[in-house]
C-alpha cells in the first residue's frame, strides 16, 4: 500500500490567528524598543514590604539566584534570631559565598526590654554597614530591617544615610512590613506584598517549609 503523499505546506492562517500574530509582533517591537534604552547598570536598594507573605521569601530567592550566578552574599537577621528556618539551612550549603549573622533576639511581640531591643538592633545594624563596606559582597540582605525602623529602635535618618553610602555596584534588599516613607523615597524597587487571603485566620499554625 503506497502512503500519503506528505503536506509541506503550511495550515492557512485564520482571521484571529492572523490578528494575533500581529498583534504578538508589534508587542515584541515595543518591547525591544523599550529594552534598547535600558543601558545603565547600578546596585539597587530594594524594599520589601506589606501585609502579605514572602518579603523574606523572595530575599532569600534573590540570594540564591546571586549565588548562582558567582557572587557573595552577607544576610543580617535583625529580628528572626530564635527560629530555625528552611532557608538558612539551603544557603549556609554554599559556605564560600554566604555569610549569615542572627543577631536578633526573636520576633517583637516576644520582648518586653525596650533597652534589650535598641542595643540588638543597634549591633545588627553595625554589623549590616560592615557587611555593606566590605567589597567583596555583591548582595545584602537586611531581614526585617523594617522592624527595629518601626518602633524607632534606629535612626531612620541615619539608616537610610548608609544604605545611600554603599558602594554603586552593591545590591541590598530591606525586608520588614510597615516600610518608613524615608526609606521608601530612596529605595530603587519597592514592593508591597498585599494580603488577600491568609491561613492564620482559620487557625492554621505556621508550618515547616511554608513559614519557617
Amino acid at each position: 500500500m503506497s502512503e500519503a503523499p506528505e503536506n509541506d505546506a503550511a495550515e492557512p492562517q485564520s482571521e484571529d490567528d492572523a490578528r494575533w500574530a500581529e498583534k504578538k509582533r508589534k508587542q515584541k517591537a515595543a518591547r525591544d524598543r523599550m529594552l534598547a534604552k535600558k543601558t545603565r547598570e547600578k546596585g539597587l536598594l530594594m524594599v520589601h514590604t506589606g501585609k502579605g507573605k514572602g518579603k523574606t521569601t523572595a530575599a532569600m530567592g534573590l540570594a540564591m539566584r546571586a549565588i548562582g550566578n558567582g557572587m557573595k552574599v552577607g544576610i543580617v537577621q535583625f529580628v528572626k534570631g530564635k527560629w530555625e528556618t528552611g532557608e538558612r539551612q539551603v544557603l549556609e550549603a554554599f559556605p564560600d559565598q554566604i555569610e549569615i549573622r542572627v543577631m536578633g533576639e526573636g520576633f517583637s511581640w516576644d520582648s518586653q526590654d525596650r533597652q534589650r531591643d535598641i542595643a540588638a538592633a543597634t549591633a545588627a545594624w553595625n554589623m549590616a554597614k560592615e557587611m555593606i563596606a566590605d567589597p567583596s559582597f555583591g548582595l545584602v540582605v537586611l531581614d526585617e530591617l523594617n522592624i527595629p525602623l518601626r518602633y524607632d529602635h534606629l535612626d531612620i535618618h541615619e539608616v537610610v544615610a548608609g544604605l545611600l553610602a554603599k558602594r554603586e555596584d552593591l545590591h541590598v534588599v530591606v525586608t520588614g512590613r510597615n516600610a518608613k516613607e524615608e526609606l521608601i523615597g530612596a529605595a530603587d524597587m519597592v514592593t508591597d506584598m498585599t494580603m488577600v487571603k491568609h491561613h492564620f485566620r482559620d487557625d492554621v499554625k505556621a508550618q515547616k517549609g511554608i513559614e519557617f
